[in-house]
């Protein structure tokens, strides 16, 4: 039938990818999903997805096995051929999020990688749309009001993965008058906003973890600097809405706290020190820290603090940061279906506690 979906998924298996599936089978209860996963060793593709789908709807799932990094994603032409033919949604989330790959590296997975998506989409006879997943901090170093319009102004950018996430919207946004695409761009994602629940333990959760622990109070950032979060579901529940909203198509969709919902570090800070009943984190301008600070402490310390030192440095923009994400397009086209983000404030004392409950991931917590 004409009315019939049929999904394409890339980076299903990732954090938020997990929680998309299920947001997308639950919602449409009629359309067919194939996500495109690679194999690792001792576990293929259909295996790492058995891991997520739920029993019930595991019919309605195909498990191509592929990767965006490779050419054709891996597939042969009758596969390439199939699933073009079949195909009316594209959702895009597949992208190397590490800080450390080497630019080339980073541009194979995520500039290439959209590259492939988008000819795969270009070619796909009953296509209604394509959704793009990126990343606010396209926005690199800029310290302003980031509107959703904007891309590249002559910013600079702090690693690969923002310069390549931004090189690979810069391609999307090139398809835009051939391609029925909206870009998205979440801030950082972190656990479900209702019961904190997250497989992931990076960005904010780091610096928590070795504060929580006693193991370091020292902040080398600004009390005053922005912690724009969005929690999983909500940017789950937006990926599905407007990959289907022909409103949206066109557009470049902020997934972000924004100016009303975002908080500082210095609050996420206080509320930390009053959950852990933890001493009060003391704030350093982060240019003397570094410069005289750091050095000096490398020099003293060694064992679990000397890595802390060592393992915080991917972190330390991320503490100085005055930059707000304005929310225009996302609150015209998301408020009226309901699918706003909820205030920071309002859910962190949730993340924290499924923090200390999983022993930061170490330990298994059954779901309820």
């Amino acid at each position: 039938m004409d009315n019939e979906e049929f999904i394409f998924v890339t980076g299903a298996t990732g954090f938020l990818g997990v929680q998309l599936v299920r947001e997308l089978l639950e919602r449409h209860p009629d359309a067919r999903l194939a996500l495109l996963i690679r194999s690792r060793p001792g576990q293929s593709g259909q295996q790492r997805a058995d891991l997520m789908v739920p029993p019930a709807h595991r019919s309605r799932v195909e498990v191509v096995s592929g990767d965006v990094s490779l050419p054709h994603c891996g597939l042969d032409d009758e596969a390439w051929q199939r699933l073009s033919a079949q195909t009316t949604r594209v959702i895009h989330c597949a992208a190397t999020v590490r800080f450390d790959h080497s630019l080339d590296e980073a541009r194979r997975i995520n500039v290439e990688g959209t590259r492939r998506i988008l000819d795969f989409a270009a070619g796909a006879p009953k296509l209604r749309s394509l959704a793009y997943v990126g990343t606010a901090y396209v926005a690199g170093e800029r310290n302003d009001l980031v509107k959703e319009n904007e891309l590249a102004i002559g910013q600079g950018y702090r690693n690969t993965y923002e310069q390549t996430k931004s090189e690979a919207e810069a391609l999307v946004r090139s398809r835009l008058a051939s391609l029925p695409c909206v870009i998205l761009r979440p801030s950082i994602i972190v656990g479900d906003s209702r019961t904190g629940v997250t497989s992931s333990f990076k960005m904010m959760y780091w610096p928590l973890k070795i504060y929580a622990r006693g193991l370091w109070r020292t902040v080398p950032g600004y009390p005053d600097a922005v912690l724009d979060i969005v929690p999983v579901d909500y940017v789950a529940a937006a990926v599905a809405q407007l990959a289907f909203d022909p409103a949206a198509f066109g557009a470049t969709v902020h997934l972000c706290a924004g100016p009303r919902a975002s908080a500082t570090i210095q609050q996420v800070a206080q509320r930390a020190m009053e959950y852990f009943h933890a001493p009060q984190p003391r704030f350093v301008d982060p240019r003397f820290f570094f410069a005289a600070v750091r050095p000096l402490l490398w020099l003293l310390l060694w064992g679990r603090k000397r890595r802390v030192l060592r393992d915080g440095r991917a972190y330390r923009d991320y503490f100085t940061m005055r930059m707000q994400f304005d929310t225009a397009n996302a609150d015209r086209l998301l408020a009226p279906a309901g699918v706003c983000p909820p205030p920071v404030l309002d859910y962190l004392d949730r993340l924290f506690h499924y923090c200390v409950a999983s022993d930061w991931g170490r330990k298994a917590i059954a779901a309820e």
